[in-house]
């Protein structure tokens, strides 16, 4: 029986070390993806405080451009990055320090949703001053001359709100942001992770862009749609006349009049803005970790 020679120790394959995303590149993710996608938010904004659904979403885009240029579409831009430096940064700090704290750091879905919600609360409230910023720099371009703050950036806008408006202002309206961040959180974070895990263990899938871009776009949807009927029930609160509800249930209750799919009415608009965001936040996320992770010690 003819003996195998044995394979010279040089020449094994080295397995690649497993990299691991740092506390801040959740944030710097969101950064970069809001300066791709900022526009689409922007328009957002503008769509939801019309008085009359007078413009749709091209139109506004024509409409904005025509007006006041295109750089206008960028209205806002720093607050937008400051409340994803605040924001995104906490939800995706806290979700993986506390993740890191189970000793084989795999999570079920059910552990993965409870996780995304409480650290995407956590994180809207601390991002709520700035996303009050950037909701007002976003839409001063409608407002009369007279009546346009004019903030030269974000942290302007914040510093202007605390001293002429008192700091309590700067967490206007930030119980239901908490509720959205915590939606949002559970569809982008919680779906991302469970989408690539079951990915990946088909086979048919490498930890690649190609899985990263899947994962993300089932995330985006799943964000989409946790959060449109909350989208949708706020736009009517804020078109609707004075005195014509008197409680979020009293609104609830006029949707549902139409049946569920009142409350998903838009879903193409909704998506079209925060798909593409979380689609390149995770990317971005996934490219930053590979070539900027850091490696665990063996102990």
């Amino acid at each position: 029986m003819e003996k195998k020679e044995a394979t010279p120790l040089n020449t094994i394959a080295k397995k690649e070390p497993v990299r691991h995303e740092r506390w801040y590149f959740g944030g710097l993710a969101g950064v970069l993806a809001a300066c791709c996608t900022h526009p689409l938010d922007t328009l957002k904004v503008q769509l939801q405080t019309q008085q009359r659904a007078e413009y749709g979403f091209v139109s506004m885009a024509v409409k904005i451009v025509r007006d006041d240029g295109f750089l206008a579409l960028y209205n806002g831009l720093s607050a937008s990055c400051l409340r994803q430096a605040t924001y995104t940064t906490t939800r995706f700090a806290i979700y993986g320090a506390i993740k890191s704290m189970k000793t084989d750091s795999n999570l079920n879905f059910i552990e993965k949703i409870a996780l995304a919600a409480g650290s995407g609360a956590v994180g809207a409230f601390v991002g709520a001053p700035a996303d009050l910023v950037n909701v007002r720099m976003q839409n001063d371009g409608k407002l009369p001359k007279e009546q346009r703050r004019n903030y030269k950036h974000a942290i302007d806008g914040v510093i202007r709100i605390s001293r002429e408006e008192g700091p309590k202002k700067l967490f206007n309206g930030a119980s239901m942001a908490v509720i959205r961040g915590s939606l949002v959180t559970v569809g982008q974070i919680a779906f991302y992770e469970q989408a690539k895990q079951v990915l990946l263990a088909s086979g048919y899938f490498k930890d690649d862009i190609i899985t990263h871009f899947s994962s993300s776009f089932l995330a985006g949807t799943a964000a989409t749609l946790l959060t449109m009927p909350l989208d949708v029930m706020k736009t009517r609160l804020m078109n609707a006349p004075p005195g014509t509800y008197n409680s979020v249930m009293d609104c609830f209750r006029d949707i549902m009049k139409v049946g569920p799919s009142g409350l998903f009415k838009g879903f193409i608009p909704a998506f079209i803005r925060l798909g593409p965001h979380t689609i390149l936040m995770f990317i971005f996320l996934e490219q930053l970790k590979k070539n900027f992770g850091y490696i665990k010690k063996e102990t």
